[in-house]
């Protein structure tokens, strides 16, 4: 049995094509893999603060000499580190704002690329520790952006992905979606061939 994480970041609820290709995601890996669990971390709903103080805090001193808002922050950033530990597959779905990543996505990052527990540094440089897990990005775009320079979705989440040890990573694109006429329909029908090839 595989264990199966799932990040929203759309800020909608509603009429979000990132939770669309999500909830076909989940359908299709369900009928596939029955027997697999499927956790959903929903930033929208439940915000991850943004990184600051009281986390660097956290992370660098003793536990004797954290204050309490330091060890809350910690205390966050396990469960969120350890949620990923015990992922074999990780699904992010991701829209495009603003030519990236939501920030809410951003931030959940940030609580879990920790030093010494999903990646360290050795003598030859810095080294993922995930190896041997599976990651799915699904994004919603207005444009079409995959292979440009205006794309800093994909090239960043591949080289984030890689430095914690992930590299077996595919990126499944719904685009030109505020383009008009047909456009919209055929960057869902092209993401949701994609998907119905994943499980």
């Amino acid at each position: 049995m595989s264990r199966v994480l799932i990040i929203e970041s759309s800020a909608r609820q509603q009429d979000s094509v990132s939770r669309q290709l999500t909830q076909t995601f989940i359908q299709q890996w369900q009928a596939a893999h029955p027997g697999d669990s499927i956790t959903v971390r929903d930033l929208a709903r439940n915000p991850v603060p943004h990184l600051d103080a009281n986390l660097l805090g956290g992370w660098m001193k003793p536990a004797e000499q954290r204050s309490a808002a330091e060890q809350d922050s910690l205390q966050r950033s396990n469960e969120l580190t350890e949620e990923l530990l015990a992922a074999d597959v990780l699904v992010m779905a991701a829209p495009m704002y603003n030519f990236a990543i939501p920030s809410t996505l951003k931030a959940w990052l940030d609580h879990v690329l920790r030093a010494g527990v999903t990646f360290k540094y050795t003598d030859t440089g810095p080294q993922g520790l995930l190896t041997g897990k599976r990651a799915y990005v699904l994004t919603a775009r207005g444009g079409i952006y995959a292979g440009s320079t205006a794309d800093h979705q994909e090239p960043y989440l591949r080289q984030v992905m890689g430095f914690i040890g992930i590299h077996d990573v595919e990126f499944i694109h719904a685009e030109g979606l505020n383009l008009g006429g047909d456009f919209h329909e055929k960057g869902l029908n092209q993401a949701n061939a994609k998907l119905a090839q994943v499980a």
